[in-house]
């Protein structure tokens, strides 16, 4: 996902550098069309495979192809900003896999493992710390706390 410029936009970027191949060239700045030109080039070239392993590390090897390098800020162009989480999906084993740039491990949670009923009423949330700076590694539910319902603004 990124930013700008528009999903036609980058359609048209991308058709360009297919017709050049991302084995010859691939575009490297840090821009959103640049960073879609590359993501869209890898995520067709990495294998496909029925391991789920192997198919969450191939994705995860992409996006930080495409992140953002931490501590990067360009003022003139604010759409431009360091990633902070990668995340991946997996859909069939209702898994959600994170990783932060700020603390050394890939940590994930099992959503069937977590209750989402009204029965049960509760709040549940994982403490990031000051700075989004706590260290998580492996499954994580265990590790999220009851609290109160977040509040929005003028509710």
């Amino acid at each position: 996902m990124t930013n700008s410029p528009t999903f036609e936009q980058q359609l048209a970027l991308n058709q360009y550098w297919r017709q050049i191949g991302g084995t010859v060239m691939l575009p490297g700045t840090n821009r959103a069309a640049d960073r879609f030109a590359r993501a869209s080039f890898y995520v067709n070239a990495i294998p496909k495979t029925p391991d789920p392993v192997q198919t969450i590390a191939s994705a995860f090897s992409v996006i930080r192809n495409v992140s953002v390098p931490f501590g990067i800020t360009t003022p003139d162009q604010p759409n431009i900003s360091s990633t902070r989480w990668r995340t991946v999906a997996d859909h069939k084993r209702k898994l959600y896999f994170f990783e932060s740039v700020l603390t050394p491990n890939v940590f994930w949670v099992d959503l069937a493992r977590l209750d989402f009923s009204a029965k049960s009423g509760k709040v549940m949330k994982l403490d990031l710390g000051p700075n989004q700076t706590h260290v998580y590694a492996g499954m994580a539910n265990a590790q999220f706390k009851e609290v109160a319902p977040f509040r929005f603004l003028g509710i």
